[in-house]
């Protein structure tokens, strides 16, 4: 039985503008332009309609606990701690992918293709 349907992605931030602006960057996404005030919640999407839209929502208290759920992602490492992320574990192992966290401690994981 289906009960539920995959809609959008949401990631909390602190600086919820900046965090837009940065993944926006490191994405290659854009601001879908909605109505609102600037601490509402900022939706970027895959401008070739690939990817899914996220929402980057506004939140008053910093990250402190390790993410439930997280974003995989193609990419280059250095590439990525060169805009801004921080490694958490590099690949090794038996782990394919490395783990990295955005400006605000959001982990995320990177294949590299």
């Amino acid at each position: 039985m289906v009960t539920a349907k995959f809609k959008d992605l949401a990631l909390d931030a602190m600086d919820h503008q900046a965090m837009a602006d940065w993944w926006c960057g490191v994405l290659g996404y854009v601001r879908r332009e909605v109505a609102g005030t600037r601490g509402s919640p900022v939706p970027i999407v895959d401008p070739g309609g690939e990817g899914p839209l996220i929402w980057i929502n506004p939140v008053p208290e910093p990250k402190t606990v390790k993410n439930q759920m997280h974003l995989d992602v193609w990419g280059d490492p250095e590439e990525l701690a060169a805009a801004g992320a921080r490694m958490v574990a590099p690949r090794g192992g038996d782990r394919e992918w490395h783990q990295m966290a955005d400006p605000e401690g959001n982990e995320f994981c990177v294949f590299e293709r």
